[in-house]
């Protein structure tokens, strides 16, 4: 980095476990919203592929993961997701686990439970899917946030 470096800010939208009045929580929504893009074939998972759908502005959301410990990673997704042309909402959530499991990362029992989840640092949504009820809350809440 050189010496004139500059700062960027970012929206950040902190994920609460708490359901508002409507009884969907934002956590709820962004998990129906990552599996229906990931039955589309619209998520990009891990550093090398969020990094190029965001480059490539084909993103319309970026989710990361508080837990990441590589603080140049989550400074370039964080800058490449609060470029002027267009800003590109990021949602954290606190474990990368759940994150992993939610983006489709894990292997599925005969029952429908996760088994050997690998945990993921950033997912990307390139393509929303089919419209939802998930997708609309997530949309009305960063217009609100």
């Amino acid at each position: 980095m050189s010496d004139t470096e500059s700062v960027v800010a970012v929206e950040e939208i902190e994920v609460e476990a708490v359901a508002p009045a409507g009884g969907l929580s934002v956590e709820e929504a962004l998990k129906g919203v990552l599996k229906k893009a990931l039955i589309h074939d619209g998520l990009a998972r891990g550093l090398r592929e969020a990094s190029k759908a965001l480059g490539r502005r084909e993103a319309h959301l970026a989710v990361l993961c508080d837990s990441c410990d590589e603080e140049s990673y989550v400074k370039l997704i964080e800058a490449l997701c609060a470029e002027p042309e267009q800003k590109i909402p990021l949602i954290k959530v606190s474990d990368s686990k759940k994150l992993g499991e939610w983006a489709g990362l894990c292997v599925l029992d005969r029952e429908g439970n996760a088994r050997k989840v690998v945990g993921c640092s950033c997912v990307v949504v390139k393509d929303w899917g089919e419209q939802s009820a998930e997708r609309d809350f997530l949309l009305q809440y960063f217009e609100s946030n």
